[in-house]
C-alpha cells in the first residue's frame, strides 16, 4: 500500500530530530580513576560505592 500524500522534507527533519546518537557521559571513578558511566560499576576495578566492589574483579589482600 502506498502513502496518499508526500511526506515533505521539513515533516521529515522534525521526525528525524531525536534520532542523533548522544556522546556517551563518562565520570572517573574515585578507586582508580578509570573513566566509567555514572551510577554503574567501574569496569576496570569493579568500584560500585564505598565499602562495596563486585565479585570477581581484584580485592585487596586482608
Amino acid at each position: 500500500m502506498n502513502p496518499v500524500f508526500r511526506t515533505s522534507p521539513g515533516r521529515t527533519r522534525r521526525r528525524r530530530n531525536h534520532q542523533a546518537l548522544r556522546a556517551t557521559q563518562t565520570v572517573l571513578c574515585p578507586n582508580c580513576g578509570a573513566a566509567k558511566r555514572p551510577h554503574c560499576a567501574c569496569s576496570s576495578c569493579g568500584y560500585v560505592r564505598p565499602g562495596l566492589q563486585l565479585k570477581g574483579f581484584n580485592q585487596p589482600n586482608g
